[in-house]
This record gives structure tokens, sequence and C-alpha cells, in this order.
């Protein structure tokens, strides 16, 4: 995983979503995501550590592979 902000990962979720999320509540439930798994929130299909930004985006706890249908995420960003 490639780690990024919580204000750059918003700031470019909303570019590539224009009209589809207000930042501040993007943010927010970013935000929320980064603390439930800094918590040990697990996956809720399969009990992996989850993936905060697609978990942020998605607002269920799920780990990437869970989410995307994909192993590898090495090119892929987390919220940090």
């Amino acid at each position: 995983m490639v780690n990024i902000s919580i204000e750059k990962f918003a700031t470019a979720t909303i570019k590539n979503n224009p009209n589809q999320y207000q930042k501040a509540d993007l943010i927010r439930a970013l935000t929320d995501a980064l603390k439930a798994k800094q918590n040990g929130a697990k996956c809720m299909i399969c009990g992996s550590p989850i993936w905060a930004a697609g978990s942020g985006i998605t607002g269920t706890y799920m780990c990437f592979t869970c989410t995307t249908g994909e192993a590898d995420d090495s090119e892929d960003y987390e919220i940090c």
C-alpha cells in the first residue's frame, strides 16, 4: 500500500468523482475508518484488518481484497 494523507486522498477522490462527495463528510468518514482500523477493526467478511481508505468510501468495514476482489494492493492508497 502507498500511504497518503486523508486530505490528499479526499481531494483526489473528489477530483475523480465530481459531485459525488462533500469534502467535509468524506474527511469525517475517512477519519472514522482510520480510527477504527487503528483500534483493531476487522473485515466483516474475512477477519483481516480493514482497508481504511476503502472502508471510508464504502461505509463498510472490509479489507482491500474483500472490497476490490484483488490480492495485490502494492499500488493502491491507504490513508494514514
